[in-house]
């Protein structure tokens, strides 16, 4: 069944995407290897951000953990969403012009916005920190976040999910910015650099607040 795939990694990707989710004993169903060679590549999937995993209780016996897609592992099958989404964005301009596109643009944004704020309340500056950028490696993006010792977080992030819209309409990037200033209204969010400009990942400061 899974004979046209050439890899255990593209073997394993496959079993999620059909299945949802599966314990590492379900998955050992598909494979004549051995369930220790298995298991690393799981384990290098989900280092990659391909696979999430889950801790699953029992009323008997141990936990076990359940494995399933991030929205990166989703995105590595075919899709038309990201070019059905510039399409659509075309198809405003036409009729609105920029302005229509931008309005469409900032109500994506505010409505992620109020999303994460709802999450994110209450929370203390290193907890937001950590939870907003969780939040957001399992919608496909790869952050990486290093504390300076004035206790600023400098974030680098090499995967966006929406990179092609992104290098076709600026104010994607710019509403991003305006949003996590928005998270974070007592820092200062100064950003470095941009994919869609060259680089080779995303980056930008949040500057410790003085008042948490």
């Amino acid at each position: 069944m899974l004979s046209h795939l050439k890899s255990t990694k593209e073997k394993l990707l496959f079993i999620l995407k059909r299945d949802s989710e599966a314990s590492i004993k379900e998955i050992m169903d598909y494979f004549t290897i051995s369930n220790v060679a298995v298991r690393r590549h799981l384990n290098d999937l989900i280092r990659e951000g391909f696979v999430a995993e889950r801790t699953e209780k029992q009323e008997i016996g141990r936990p076990y953990i359940i494995y399933s897609l991030t929205t990166k592992g989703h995105d590595t099958f075919p899709s038309q969403y990201e070019q059905f989404s510039k399409d659509m964005l075309t198809d405003i301009k036409e009729v609105g012009g920029e302005e229509a596109v931008d309005a469409v643009l900032s109500a994506r944004k505010d409505r992620e916005e109020i999303e994460l704020k709802t999450v994110l309340s209450d929370k203390s500056f290193d907890e937001k920190i950590a939870l907003l950028y969780k939040m957001q490696d399992e919608k496909g993006y790869m952050h990486e976040i290093e504390q300076t010792a004035s206790g600023d977080y400098l974030v680098k992030n090499y995967n966006c999910p929406i990179y092609s819209l992104a290098s076709s309409y600026d104010s994607i990037c710019a509403n991003e910015k305006e949003m996590y200033q928005d998270l974070f209204p007592n820092s200062d969010v100064k950003a470095h650099a941009y994919m869609t400009k060259g680089k080779s990942y995303c980056s930008w400061t949040i500057t410790k607040p003085e008042k948490d």
